[in-house]
């Protein structure tokens, strides 16, 4: 069960844009990160590697928590907004949903939902 010390770092992480490194530091090395109920990506690496790359592919992103974060021993829900400038000027709003299964501090299983529709640069 993470401490609440290790919830509030966790979220700065990600409030600052530094997904990446959330991934480095809050993730087991084979932890399941999955979209909806796409596939799963496998392994920390991959969750660095696909954060990188939607980086890479924004302006700008913001990254927001919506509190109150549900605690229930192991198991985390944490509702995010993104919102993403494009380099071609369009953004996309995205909210979701973050269901997690840490093994002491670190997140080893981790399913977002949200509607896909919002991927839809507008």
């Amino acid at each position: 069960m993470p401490t609440a010390e290790t919830l509030d770092r966790f979220i700065s992480r990600v409030e600052a844009n530094a997904h990446a490194e959330a991934c480095e530091e809050f993730y087991t090395e084979q932890s399941t990160m999955q979209e909806n109920q796409a596939p799963p990506r496998v392994g920390r690496a991959a969750h660095v590697a696909a954060e990188q790359t939607i980086m890479a592919r924004v302006k700008s992103v913001t990254s927001t928590c919506v509190r109150p974060v549900f605690v229930n021993g192991d198991h985390v829900v944490i509702r995010w907004i993104f919102h993403f400038e494009l380099p071609d000027g369009r953004a996309m709003h995205m909210e979701e949903l973050a269901y997690q299964r840490w093994e002491g501090e670190r997140i080893a299983e981790e399913t977002f939902f949200y509607d896909p529709a919002q991927r839809t640069p507008k």
